[in-house]
């Protein structure tokens, strides 16, 4: 087996500022700002998380909202900086943290496939002999020259998983997908991340049905206001997460 890390979280600790007092408009901001008058407080979303990943394994992140869990995976896949420990990735990386979300929701799905397909590194030669694959996964083929705007929430959410998921990468992040659109578009992304994974794609995956970390995943974390309460076994992290909570 395979026993390269593709994602070693060393010690990271993540924070942010929340202001203090009640700002109204962007002229009081800066005022504020340049007087040295506004008063922040910090607030540590993620407090010295370790854990590593290794290549072809299924990782799993359990835990309540706030817990942290989204605030870790938008700092492996490079959206956010640790305060604090560091972050290193080994392999090409495919963030599903939000579908869509690059999406113009005045152009047409069909011009919206090339623009992605181009943010995520791909020709558009590329994007267009892979066109009516992305469409039929999708399942849009009745409305591929309509603006995004008339698209349905579930609707983005199936282009945006065809498109990331196109390519098959060395590790997958995976936000919540599971948990967006209908049943049938839910058992096809649970399809075909389970055929990725047994193609040898490293997975790391937030959710909150714990059935989905047992069905996909060998391991897990949980995160417990923002530190990690125990990582191990899916089945055991699961099983303690789950008690817990009773």
């Amino acid at each position: 087996m395979d026993q390269t890390i593709r994602i070693d979280v060393d010690h990271v600790t993540i924070r942010f500022n929340k202001t203090n007092m009640k700002v109204d408009n962007l002229k009081e901001y800066m005022i504020r700002l340049v007087k040295r008058q506004l008063m922040f407080q910090e607030f540590l979303a993620v407090k010295d998380v370790s854990f590593q990943v290794r290549a072809g394994e299924a990782w799993g992140i359990v835990g309540a909202n706030g817990s942290g869990k989204s605030t870790i995976l938008k700092a492996i896949s490079g959206i956010i900086k640790p305060y604090q420990g560091t972050i290193r990735v080994n392999g090409s990386l495919a963030p599903l943290i939000e579908l869509g979300a690059g999406f113009d929701q005045e152009m047409t799905a069909r011009e919206n496939i090339l623009l992605n397909g181009c943010i995520l590194g791909h020709t558009e030669k590329f994007m267009r002999e892979h066109l009516d694959e992305i469409v039929e996964f999708a399942g849009i083929r009745d409305f591929l020259d309509s603006p995004l705007k008339n698209y349905s929430s579930g609707m983005k959410a199936r282009l945006g998983f065809s498109i990331a998921t196109m390519v098959q990468p060395q590790i997958l992040i995976v936000d919540e997908v599971l948990a967006v659109g209908d049943a049938a578009f839910q058992k096809k992304c649970s399809q075909r991340m389970q055929e990725m994974l047994t193609s040898g794609t490293t997975l790391l995956l937030v959710s909150h049905n714990v059935n989905d970390i047992r069905r996909l995943c060998d391991h897990a974390v949980w995160m417990d206001k923002g530190s990690c309460r125990m990582a191990g076994s899916a089945d055991e992290v699961c099983r303690a997460y789950q008690e817990a909570g009773k």
